[in-house]
């Protein structure tokens, strides 16, 4: 059955609890470098005060561990917020308690308050229920527009919605139903290009879409573990010994299911991985023992290329180097520009990919770029996330 979304609901008059994702990207100096995350909740957060009702946010920032951290406090947040939103936002001073439900009490319709980092309470991440009874008194209904969190069973993302009707917000319906047509209904073929660094983080993704995709390109770090599998010598890169004999067996079943998985043919390789060093460009199998693979070569951007150009759908997920060093970014960049000069639909998550995508001035280019790496990845390997297991059904 679908899920209820926000615009199913009666809101006026309402008070909104809603779980946004405002994880943004931090300085040392704690200030904001990137608030992509903030623009994406405006749709929901715009569409519940037209609606005449007043709008309670949290959201959790950085990893404080149950601590509170000074630089990891949500002024700036609210600040940023208040900007691209035109209007005050009251910055609370806590999550819950006494004088937070006060001051949320107070707000009259269209008004707009941002509750303190929700992670400085362990209860948030352990989903204590009494934490999340609080949180839940603070709303009449709640809203869940967090996709990036949906995977985890956070206080704010479950808990509270075992004392509140529990709905999507509209960023949260994009990314179900772009990522659902994926796993439903993609247009054929569909190819799969992951990378990354370990095998171990994308082995679920990997064994559900060797069933739903035409072809697959794994590049990253995780290649060197299927190419030691293949019996090909990688040198020092990358490999996770305890997962060859699943990574083979992989390569065996895509053979069976009609999924041809492609691996990088040349590499870019150094003696370390850091700025500076001398690189070279060598073969499939001629990598030297004191070597380590950083990036693919430009025969395997070429391959790569020529697949692309096959597909008509297609995910990304991960660099296909390690892209943060100038010297082993030109494979992921050469893909990231291939991907943007197509016709194909591309779908991207994960924020090193992202990440990669803004720094060539490209993410406008891409069909939809999910704000949930994880939570991206555990739907398409075909898991309930516990933050969309908890929303309304609609009756039929």
């Amino acid at each position: 059955m679908a899920k209820m979304s926000v615009e199913d609901l009666e809101l006026k008059g309402k008070r909104v609890l809603m779980r946004v994702d405002f994880n943004v990207s931090l300085d040392k100096e704690g200030n904001i470098t990137d608030d992509t995350r903030i623009r994406a909740a405006l749709p929901t957060i715009r569409y519940v005060l037209d609606q005449r009702a007043s709008l309670v946010l949290m959201s959790h920032l950085g990893r404080p561990k149950g601590k509170v951290i000074e630089n990891l406090m949500m002024d700036k947040v609210a600040r940023r917020l208040e900007k691209l939103l035109g209007q005050k936002v009251l910055k609370l001073n806590d999550c819950v308690g006494p004088s937070v439900s006060e001051a949320v009490h107070k707000l009259k319709a269209g008004e707009v308050a941002l509750l303190e980092n929700t992670r400085f309470y362990q209860e948030e991440t352990s989903n204590d229920p009494e934490f999340s009874r609080q949180l839940a008194e603070l709303g009449d209904v709640f809203v869940n527009d967090a996709f990036g969190t949906a995977h985890r069973a956070h206080a704010s993302t479950v808990g509270v919605a075992n004392y509140l009707p529990a709905v999507a917000g509209l960023l949260m319906m994009r990314e179900l139903e772009i990522l659902g047509g994926l796993l439903a209904h993609p247009k054929v073929p569909f190819l799969a290009i992951l990378g990354g660094a370990k095998v171990s983080d994308k082995l679920g993704v990997l064994k559900s879409l060797i069933h739903k995709c035409q072809f697959i390109i794994i590049g990253g770090a995780m290649a060197y573990t299927f190419l030691e599998a293949r019996k090909i010598p990688v040198g020092k890169s990358l490999v996770e010994p305890e997962w060859l004999e699943e990574a083979q067996r992989l390569l065996e079943e895509s053979t069976k299911k009609g999924c041809q998985i492609y691996l990088p043919s040349d590499h870019v390789i150094a003696q370390e991985a850091r700025e500076g060093l001398k690189t070279k460009i060598v073969g499939e199998r001629d990598i030297p023992s004191d070597y380590m693979a950083l990036d693919i070569g430009p025969r395997t951007i070429q391959m790569f290329n020529q697949v692309i150009d096959k597909a008509a759908t297609i995910f990304w997920n991960g660099p296909l180097g390690m892209f943060e060093i100038e010297a082993f970014a030109g494979g992921t960049r050469a893909i990231a520009k291939k991907l943007a000069s197509g016709k194909a639909t591309v779908v991207v998550g994960g924020g090193d990919s992202v990440a990669a995508l803004k720094r060539e001035k490209l993410a406008e280019k891409m069909t939809h770029i999910s704000t949930g790496g994880g939570a991206s990845l555990e739907f398409l390997e075909g898991k309930e996330l516990p933050g969309v297991a908890v929303f309304k059904e609609k009756s039929i």
